[in-house]
């Protein structure tokens, strides 16, 4: 006879979860995000994910103003109970304090990008670029696999300041080349080297 494992599950607190909860809730999986005050837990990533971070962490790192770092994976603090993890930031170079640091504020923040998962597509389409344009973050890019080739389609978006909206600045499949919100070349087809 074996013995069954028994899991315990977390139960909310009447009025969410908070940004506090998120930072010190022990053996929460790794790129917990609070969304609404609800813990969301990130199923396992597709390969094109982590190799389409890779290449925009890689490519955006090379042409980074001073002034400026480029991060993945980081929490980003919009407010009490919204604290997403964009896969891939630049912010503040100032805003990174120490190598223990865990977390931004949203004002920090330049650039956020999401890689879409097939278990993300509803947040990474609606709900976090929504945040994020509210929250003040300058530019969001949205990035899919194609079906076809399987290459990184790139969405790039730049906020509205008035309506706190984004509106798109274009499309982008083979080649990223934007001078916003600093000089970037990027070569999407690279994904196949790394």
């Amino acid at each position: 006879m074996t013995a069954e494992i028994a899991h315990h599950w977390p139960v909310p607190p009447q009025d969410g979860y908070t940004v506090d909860d998120l930072l010190t809730l022990p053996d929460l999986p790794p790129h917990t995000e609070l969304i609404d005050g609800s813990l969301v837990f990130v199923s396992p990533q597709r390969i094109f994910h982590s190799m389409a971070i890779d290449l925009l962490v890689n490519g955006l790192r090379r042409t980074v103003p001073p002034g400026q770092k480029v991060m993945r994976e980081m929490t980003v603090v919009i407010d009490r109970h919204n604290a997403p993890e964009p896969d891939v930031l630049v912010v503040r170079a100032a805003s990174v304090r120490s190598r223990e640091q865990t977390y931004f504020q949203v004002r920090d923040v330049l650039l956020a990008i999401e890689v879409v998962s097939p278990d993300s597509v509803s947040r990474d389409t609606d709900t976090k670029p929504h945040k994020y344009a509210k929250a003040g973050i300058p530019f969001f890019w949205r990035v899919e696999m194609t079906s076809a080739d399987e290459l990184p389609l790139v969405h790039v978006f730049e906020l509205d300041k008035i309506s706190h909206t984004y509106e798109s600045m274009g499309t982008f499949h083979s080649r990223l080349k934007l001078s916003a919100p600093f000089d970037i070349d990027i070569d999407l087809t690279a994904i196949d080297e790394l």
